[in-house]
């Protein structure tokens, strides 16, 4: 898979997909109350951001619940 390059139209909607991702998970982590709440919304964003930038919805899913579960262990804000 060739990354598209940054500055063209189609690397600026997979970088908006990408940061409003992000931004989703962030909202979400911050809305639950612990670890496994925190995974869930994590895994669910990280298959949506995958499957808006053509990646592998598992792969994926195991990143964004791995970020949604340790986000507040790293001292992320938005997550405690």
């Amino acid at each position: 898979m060739q990354i598209a390059k940054v500055g063209t139209k189609i690397g600026t909607k997979i970088a908006t997909k990408i940061v409003g991702g992000a931004c989703a998970l962030g909202v979400l982590a911050g809305c639950q109350w612990n670890d496994l709440e925190r995974a869930g919304a994590g895994a669910a964003t990280g298959a949506v951001v995958a499957q808006a930038t053509s990646g592998n919805l598992l792969t994926g899913a195991i990143i964004g619940a791995g970020a949604g579960a340790l986000c507040d262990d790293l001292g992320v804000r938005f997550c405690n």
